[in-house]
């Protein structure tokens, strides 16, 4: 068938406890500036030690990594709700806990501020909601202690690596305390981080597909066709030449060729005027002029659709549904697939031997390049394959089945059409059946409006083909169907000389024929 035609995520918040939490109380200090420890506990919330601001709680040897708790979430204990918290006893370092350093001595880093107990996860820390950053539980080893992680004996090695993964989160919180309240002089400055190494213009390497886009997006133009009875559609097409022309499908075009507006937009978004050079039905190829176009035109390098197999790259451009300077890529899946598909307001088939790919390509994408991994041209995208079967202008969106005429193809036409304005057929002078299951193409024992199947003189009645004789191959090519026989003729130019290979009578013989030509669309 041608082709034309966030809501917010839940983020994670603090958890809070259902009851207020009460900040802790800061003790009265004692005159020699050690707090005393508070009496033995009685309820309280979590078995840690208590320790006075500015030192480091002793780490037992065998202490059990917090656990996560839906009220506290690892906080220090505090009293419940209406209840005061009851004192606890002094409590001793375990064997094998780094040494206290002397009271009143100076700790890195400074404790955060009084806050209130609830936290929230953070790359597996907990810090103190509202507070400088700093650690709700766990520490920075004092200066000059022992590192627990040294440590190897027994049990004491779980306690060492839940020590250290403490003291990493401590120092985290710590140094990210400390940063913000350098930050925090009364300016405005913005603490977001860049990366160094990127930078201001990425620039892409030329073999990616962002940078083939980048090159040839230029080049590419949304065609808007206007027909003087109202209907019209959108297309795509590329710049040809210097002088102005666009190359893309007779399709895109036909509804305003005889009267109405055609007008080609870049992708900068300054459109043109545009007015139809010529036109091949049969082909679906179309050229355009722009009526004045702008200085410093980039025509799109032309491939050779012939090198192309299976499995290469293919990046197509154009306007699918309208949305301009759409681009998507996939794979060559498939070469010389016979398609035939018609323009839309007439009768008349187009017929490729097409290149298949599944890029996808969908109403719009029609006349837009079909481009090779380096940005060359190797096709025209033309048709796709729709779910309700068959070949034609249904608005179906892509399945993976796109077909593109080949460049080679479509750039002989091209230069006919510029240079006089009609297009050039080659053929052989016989009329075959469109049915495809005979096996082949048939040629029929008669010709449209009671004439002739076999063209007197003409290139198949020279070679001694008849009516019946089903014709299998085209030089290398199987052919199934008429429309595929006319697709390869059409690959072709007037004078070529190809070998035909067909059947008479249950036998199988084989002709040379010097192709002959047709000026125009009948």
């Amino acid at each position: 068938m041608s082709t034309e035609n966030e809501g917010n995520e839940g983020k994670a918040v603090p958890s809070v406890p259902s009851v207020p939490p009460v900040p802790a109380a800061t003790p009265d200090q004692t005159p020699d500036g050690v707090t005393p420890p508070p009496p033995p506990s009685q309820g309280a919330a979590h078995d840690e030690p208590p320790h006075a601001p500015g030192a480091h709680p002793a780490t037992p040897a065998h202490a059990e990594a917090p656990r996560h708790d839906p009220t506290h979430q690892g906080a220090p204990a505090h009293a419940s709700a209406g209840h005061a918290a009851a004192p606890q006893p002094p409590q001793h370092a375990p064997y094998g806990a780094p040494p206290q350093p002397p009271a009143g001595a100076a700790s890195w880093p400074p404790p955060p501020p009084a806050v209130p107990s609830y936290s929230y996860d953070d790359g597996g820390a907990r810090y103190a909601a509202g507070g400088g950053g700093g650690p709700v539980w766990g520490a920075p080893v004092p200066p000059g202690s022992e590192s627990p992680r040294g440590k190897r004996r027994g049990g004491g090695l779980v306690a060492a690596v839940a020590v250290a993964a403490l003291v990493a989160g401590g120092i985290g919180g710590a140094l990210g305390f400390w940063a913000a309240d350098r930050n925090d002089d009364g300016s405005t400055g913005s603490t977001t981080v860049a990366a160094s190494d990127t930078p201001r213009d990425l620039k892409r390497p030329a073999g990616t597909v962002a940078g083939v886009a980048a090159k040839a997006l230029p080049s590419v133009v949304t065609i808007d066709a206007q027909g003087g009875d109202g209907e019209g559609g959108t297309g795509t097409g590329f710049v040809y030449d210097k002088e102005g022309h666009i190359l893309t499908n007779n399709h895109v075009v036909a509804s305003a060729a005889d009267s109405g507006e055609l007008s080609a937009t870049f992708s900068n978004g300054k459109k043109y005027a545009a007015e139809v050079v010529g036109r091949a039905q049969g082909y679906d190829v179309a050229v355009l002029k722009l009526k004045n176009p702008p200085p410093g035109l980039a025509p799109l390098p032309l491939g050779n659709s012939e090198g192309v197999a299976v499995g290469d790259s293919t990046i197509a451009i154009g306007a699918p549904f309208g949305l301009s300077n759409t681009v998507t890529t996939g794979i060559i899946s498939a070469k010389n697939r016979p398609v035939a598909s018609g323009d839309g307001s007439s009768n008349k088939n187009s017929y490729m031997s097409a290149l298949q790919t599944d890029a996808s390509i969908n109403p719009g994408n029609s006349g837009g390049p079909l481009l090779d991994a380096t940005g060359a041209v190797i096709g025209i995208n033309s048709a796709i394959q729709s779910t309700g079967g068959g070949l034609g202008q249904s608005q179906a969106g892509s399945i993976g089945l796109g077909f593109a005429i080949p460049v080679n193809q479509a750039k002989n036409v091209a230069e006919q059409l510029i240079k006089t304005g009609k297009p050039v057929y080659p053929v052989i002078g016989a009329t075959v059946s469109m049915e495809e299951k005979t096996g082949g193409a048939a040629i029929s024992s008669q010709g449209t409006g009671g004439t002739p199947a076999i063209t007197p003189n003409g290139p198949a009645a020279q070679a001694g083909l008849k009516g019946g004789d089903v014709i299998t191959k085209f030089d290398d090519s199987v052919i199934d169907s008429g429309p595929t026989l006319i697709g390869e003729i059409w690959t072709h130019k007037p004078g070529d000389k190809v070998t035909l290979t067909y059947e008479r009578d249950g036998k199988t013989a084989q002709a040379e024929v010097t192709l002959g030509q047709r000026e125009g669309d009948s």
